[in-house]
């Protein structure tokens, strides 16, 4: 089988979240199960420069903006097995940044979408399946079946669209796609492109890819709900015969602690002993209190109100009465900045705050820390968790998205579980599971013991996955005695035609969900608008509200 992935950032070439992982992890799997796996992201200027040289030039050609042209190379690389290729232009992607700074998002990644259809042909590569990766890869869907499904080159080619995180969209003007993407005015309808008065690349793949992935199971419930659906959530359900939750898995061999280099001391499920020695190393590194009977709480993550830090605002000074040290490792929003800054003043040699991105600390936490605590508000998957269990740090979590599917709450009773969990979003659950785990930790050495035991050996590995996502390939490409079908045509009136019959309206649509009670039923469904004179006792603003 030959597969595209098309995503904005990829390990271990450019990296600002979990997204990065996924890419760069499950593309080599796929590779070492025989299929012809290629990956085709921007070439930014951060790419290591031994990268970049690397790279061997393959093509270039213009792109068409609207009514400029625009420069695009594309570079190739080969690296485990997997064939990756940049997409080169330095007026849009050799800047400082990565996202989000010169207000011109929609244009870049506009450029990336299409760019990387022109560049199937030229280098001879069409493949069965793409599959692209969040809004900065959502045109692709959209584009292909709008513009190019036409041409006999890309008629077969079927598309898998994954939403990492269901909260970033990419969310612009009408105006400013129409000019870039040159798309006509029919494709921005609230059953396709458009999405309350603005044109949304997320809901462009949404509408027009094949199949829909999450990167959970629950989460792909949970985004069916108007608590986590973003707005999105009527859509989500009509598309939900389409729409399946694949879980995230870690690379086994960069994660595992008895061979990591990044860590003080290697160890394994059958001799725990290096976790001290990790433990003393930690907490000299961090000027905390080297004492091996403090637990330590550990936290890698995006200083961000989705990862729950406001829960740890509302209660870190009852957390730190429990006598343990707090170890946090990040960067994001300037309120957490400021909230454990404070936290390391007030209570020196017991908590230490790094925010920076620091690959070695991570992993020396993850080998260093007792607990690692993970209170999310929603996590599409989550990473962090499935590496803290690999290194034997206990972790205690939100049962929300990935982190239900992966953490199971230990019971006392049955003795299943691999860690500790709340479900309601409340800072005081979130303590009360906190002095659980530590009265474990204290009282229990036993059970703590096989905790860690029982988390060194899950499995977190891609293998799993990466056939369930071979299987939903397969299912989705064409059968050769299939009819040829126009999906631009038939598919967006068809989803639209389901969202009617959703148990709650989809959100993208105008009208207000609510008719007035004197509205007539079938009889009139297609009837022009009433005339004033068949119903004299009315008031205009009755017709006016019923139109």
């Amino acid at each position: 089988m030959k597969i595209l992935f098309v995503a904005s950032e990829c390990v271990p070439f450019i990296k600002t979240g979990g997204l990065a992982d996924v890419v760069g992890a499950l593309a080599p799997v796929l590779a070492a199960k025989g299929h012809d796996v290629r990956v085709m992201l921007p070439k930014y200027g951060m790419i290591d420069e031994s990268y970049r040289r690397a790279m061997a030039h393959r093509v270039d050609f213009e792109v068409q903006m609207g009514w400029r042209r625009q420069y695009c190379g594309i570079e190739e690389l080969h690296q485990d097995g997997v064939t990756f290729y940049f997409v080169d232009n330095e007026y849009f992607f050799r800047r400082s940044y990565i996202y989000g700074m010169g207000g011109d998002e929609h244009e870049r990644f506009g450029f990336f979408c299409r760019a990387v259809l022109n560049a199937l042909p030229l280098i001879d590569f069409k493949p069965d399946v793409i599959h692209a990766h969040d809004w900065q890869a959502g045109m692709v869907p959209a584009l292909l079946r709008i513009q190019y499904d036409s041409a006999a080159f890309y008629h077969d080619i079927r598309t898998v669209f994954t939403i990492h995180n269901l909260q970033y969209q990419g969310i612009f003007g009408i105006d400013q796609i129409k000019d870039i993407l040159s798309l006509p005015d029919h494709v921005f309808t609230n059953d396709k492109l458009e999405c309350y008065g603005c044109a949304n690349f997320m809901k462009a793949a949404l509408v027009y890819a094949d199949e829909i992935t999450t990167v959970s199971p629950s989460y792909a419930e949970e985004i069916q709900t108007a608590y986590y659906g973003e707005r999105l959530d009527g859509l989500l359900r009509a598309r939900k015969a389409s729409l399946s939750g694949v879980l995230n898995g870690i690379d086994m061999k960069t994660y595992d602690p008895s061979f990591d280099p990044l860590i003080e001391a290697n160890y394994t499920v059958d001799n725990l002993s290096g976790r001290a020695r990790c433990k003393a190393a930690l907490q000299r590194q961090l000027n905390l209190e080297v004492n091996p009977a403090t637990p330590i709480i550990g936290m890698v993550s995006r200083l961000s109100s989705q990862k729950g830090l406001d829960l740890i605002d509302h209660v870190i000074g009852q957390i730190m009465e429990e006598d343990v040290q707090l170890v946090v490792l990040g960067m994001g929003e300037s309120r957490y900045v400021n909230l454990f800054s404070w936290a390391e003043q007030q209570y020196p040699g017991r908590v230490a705050a790094r925010f920076q991105m620091d690959n070695q600390l991570a992993h020396r936490i993850y080998a260093g820390a007792d607990i690692f605590l993970m209170p999310s508000q929603f996590e599409p998957c989550g990473l962090s968790q499935m590496i803290a269990l690999r290194y034997g740090c206990v972790p205690i979590v939100r049962e929300t998205g990935g982190l239900r599917d992966t953490v199971l709450s230990y019971n006392h009773y049955n003795n299943a579980g691999n860690g500790f969990t709340f479900f309601n979003y409340n800072a005081h659950d979130m303590l009360y599971t906190i002095r659980r785990a530590l009265r474990y930790y204290r009282q229990m050495p036993d059970v703590w013991h096989m905790l860690q035991q029982r988390g060194m050996t899950g499995d977190y590995s891609w293998n799993v996955s990466a056939d369930t996502y071979l299987s939903l390939y397969a299912s989705i490409l064409p059968k050769a005695d299939a009819p040829a079908a126009e999906p631009e045509k038939a598919e967006a009136p068809a989803i639209a035609a389901e969202e009617a019959k959703a148990a709650e309206p989809a959100p993208e649509v105008k009208k207000p969900a609510r008719k007035p009670r004197a509205r007539k039923p079938a009889a009139e469904a297609g009837a022009a608008k009433p005339k004033a004179a068949r119903k004299p006792r009315a008031p205009k603003t009755v017709d006016n509200k019923k139109q």
